[in-house]
């Protein structure tokens, strides 16, 4: 372990002050999405509606967020990560304080959408960005210490997130709706901060726009055969993991107060403690990838998740239920700036932009599709079964997913930096 710390305490000092700048800007607004992430259900069912609105407006985000991926990629190749990433913070601050007040369903829906659209220019042009400003070697190590900051904001976001809503209301004598409303509030404000340090980074790479309309879609499909086609088959391991994905994701929080009738406190906790164990095996991730390969590591990790998702899915012990819950979110997790880093090797500067946002937009359709689907059995079959059921399906499409990405990609030769 003391041999980990000291590799990353050697990265972290050679990162470049864009780098630096990024990493800040995206623990403020992952605090605030943690925020969300865990007080945002709990909200629409203090409005009165049943969690068939709560999976409308999942699907809404998420579909919004596949829709604008691709062209917020492509807009980030042409004009640059800094501009979209700055639009798209601002802009997501301001629908995260309109979701904060608004009531009737179609508002909320409204909000939503434009949450997904908003948040798609940060995501689709943050791994471009940190890519373009840190070298091969650097990136497997970079890109899991993003994501593990990421984990550490959402630690952060979800222990405040339902402390706040909790302590508000015992504390200044608050309703419920009142105290998530004040909650949601804080979380936009984090958020919004965001903006302050993107301003301050320095985008020095030119992205060359040709006037033979070279960098037009079709033109970009032409001259990047085989990076397209890498793109095409990463997108389906995607597409597979977001279909199980949004079956239980989004409402890990219903799931333990449905079943085990725990506090928003309580609950908050838990949540943060599976951002934490994620944040841990992000650091550790790269250590594997020396030993085994990227594409081993990735299987490896997400198929030793698998035992623990049953048993979420199955038991009554609430402390079973925890342990299960913080090791697949840790292990399943550990696997993602893994493969993003063998993604961005795998394609030419020009086209890394578009890799993300069709990864990502094919994903987030995977949460479009059964974010209602989960909700839905649910409603259907009751706390026990129903959660057992969307569990268990989910675990099934990532074991397909897990044997897919071996199949297809256990012939890509390793970095040589790593």
């Amino acid at each position: 372990m003391k041999g980990i710390a000291k590799e990353w305490a050697y990265q972290f000092k050679h990162y470049n002050k864009n780098v630096r700048l990024f990493l800040i800007a995206s623990v403020l607004s992952n605090m605030g999405m943690g925020v969300f992430m865990i007080m945002y259900n709990y909200y629409i069912r203090e409005l009165g509606y049943l969690d068939d609105v709560n999976g409308r407006v999942i699907a809404a985000q998420a579909t919004a967020t596949a829709i604008a991926l691709l062209p917020a990629g492509l807009l980030s190749d042409r004009i640059g990560r800094k501009k979209v990433i700055m639009a798209g913070a601002l802009m997501l601050g301001v629908s995260l304080f309109l979701r904060s007040v608004v009531e009737i369903e179609g508002l909320l829906l409204t909000g939503a959408f434009l949450t997904g659209a908003f948040m798609s220019f940060v995501q689709v042009s943050s791994i471009p960005l940190l890519a373009e400003n840190s070298t091969e070697k650097q990136r497997v190590h970079l890109f899991s210490f993003n994501f593990a900051l990421i984990m550490v904001a959402n630690v952060i976001g979800n222990g405040m997130g339902g402390l706040m809503s909790d302590g508000a209301r015992l504390l200044l004598d608050m309703t419920a709706l009142q105290s998530l409303r004040l909650t949601l509030l804080t979380g936009a404000c984090l958020s919004f901060a965001a903006i302050f340090p993107v301003l301050k980074i320095k985008e020095e790479r030119k992205l060359t726009v040709t006037k033979t309309g070279a960098s037009s879609f079709k033109e970009i499909l032409h001259t990047n055969r085989a990076g397209i086609k890498m793109i095409a088959l990463f997108a389906v391991a995607q597409l597979i993991i977001g279909f199980g994905s949004g079956l239980v994701i989004p409402y890990l929080n219903l799931y333990f107060t449905d079943r085990f009738d725990v506090s928003y406190t309580i609950v908050g906790l838990i949540l943060a403690l599976g951002q934490g164990m994620t944040a841990v095996a992000f650091m550790i991730g790269p250590t594997l990838v020396q030993k085994v390969g990227e594409v081993r590591a990735v299987v490896i990790l997400q198929l030793s998740s698998l035992p623990f998702l049953l048993v979420t899915a199955y038991t009554q012990n609430i402390w079973f239920a925890v342990i299960g819950f913080l090791f697949r979110q840790a292990l399943m997790n550990a696997g993602n700036p893994i493969q993003m880093s063998l993604m961005m090797r795998s394609v030419g500067d020009n086209i890394k932009g578009l890799a993300n946002s069709i990864g990502q937009m094919v994903f987030q359709l995977g949460w479009a599709i059964m974010g209602p689907v989960s909700t839905s059995i649910v409603l259907i079959y009751g706390p026990y079964y129903g959660w057992a059921w969307v569990f268990t399906l989910t675990c099934a499409l990532y074991l397909t997913g897990s044997i897919y990405f071996y199949i297809v990609f256990r012939k890509v030769p390793p970095s040589s930096d790593i």
